[in-house]
């Protein structure tokens, strides 16, 4: 694959991008035109389809396309002249093209969740656990792609499972460090956390809130699937189904972050503790990895409420 980067002056392009834009205008001379904006996981460049001909074919911003044309350059950036458009089949493309994405494996770590679940012992929690990340194989499949976020931490393809995979671990080794917490129950519920970002966010290439995401949340829509789902398996203990809901509704640990309750069970404690250490971890890394690399400090973070300096060793 042309990646956009390595786009030069001159240079004759055939290959798909992912249309993010696409705007019609009309010349001073009364002539019809499309400027688009085609991104690949590489940057943006502008494109200008000045001859509305029959080579150009129906398509729609978010579409991916295979565009034929020339790199030229306008007011100092590139820019791409259009001859040829046709929407992209399936096969022609991958998503993780066009899109940022983890650097992980994501069947790999999909295999560690599992692993996770089978070492689970309660038997209530086990199949519930089940259910969600192995019987119910569309779920799954949305699970491994999506995003934890639209923006912040781990933004990107495979991001909610790195997160939540992540936030997993560091939950066993508090179970680990501390007996008196229950290992199962805050573990399967750090699986669990994030769930509701499958219908909060669209998926690639929009990743966007959805209707539903804004109006009631990815918290309260985790508790809700959860909360139906524990109904479905015989003798759910009713305690355990509310402490199980409890996690999901104080993961954030406080009220002004977005938690419907705070924590009230040591477990519901360290599930929040460990979701704010991963998300932290992965902000100040992302930072990080966007400086330049004679850039030391960082201009003031806003999410991290200071300055940053990458560690000198």
């Amino acid at each position: 694959m042309r990646y956009i980067s390595e786009l030069r002056e001159g240079d004759q392009v055939s290959e798909v991008y992912l249309c993010k834009t696409k705007s019609p205008g009309t010349s001073k001379y009364g002539k019809s035109y499309y400027s688009l904006t085609l991104q690949d996981k590489t940057g943006v460049i502008d494109g200008k389809v000045w001859e509305l001909t029959n080579a150009i074919g129906h398509f729609e911003a978010m579409d991916y396309i295979h565009v034929r044309g020339q790199v030229t350059s306008y007011q100092g950036s590139n820019q791409l002249n259009i001859h040829r458009i046709r929407k992209a089949q399936e096969g022609e493309y991958s998503m993780t093209d066009y899109m940022p994405s983890t650097k992980k494996d994501i069947d790999g770590m999909y295999d560690e969740l599992v692993q996770m679940i089978q070492r689970t012992k309660e038997p209530h929690l086990r199949k519930l656990a089940e259910m969600i990340f192995i019987e119910d194989q569309d779920f799954a499949r949305e699970f491994k792609v999506h995003s934890a976020a639209k923006s912040v931490h781990h933004g990107y393809i495979g991001g909610l499972l790195e997160h939540s995979l992540s936030v997993a671990k560091i939950c066993e080794s508090y179970a680990a460090l501390y007996p008196q917490i229950n290992r199962d129950l805050l573990v399967m519920s750090a699986l669990w956390h994030d769930m509701g970002k499958v219908e909060e966010l669209s998926g690639f290439p929009e990743n966007d809130y959805t209707d539903e995401g804004q109006l009631v949340g990815h918290i309260v829509m985790g508790a809700i699937k959860l909360d139906r789902l524990m109904r479905q398996i015989p003798g759910f203990p009713p305690k355990l189904a509310n402490e199980v809901k409890h996690c999901i509704l104080a993961h954030h640990g406080e009220l002004e972050f977005g938690s419907p309750k705070k924590p009230a069970l040591l477990e519901a404690i360290a599930l929040s503790q460990a979701d704010n250490l991963d998300a932290r971890m992965e902000t100040f890394a992302e930072i990080i990895e966007k400086q330049k690399e004679d850039q030391e400090w960082s201009g003031f973070q806003r999410l991290l409420d200071t300055r940053i300096r990458k560690t000198s060793i």
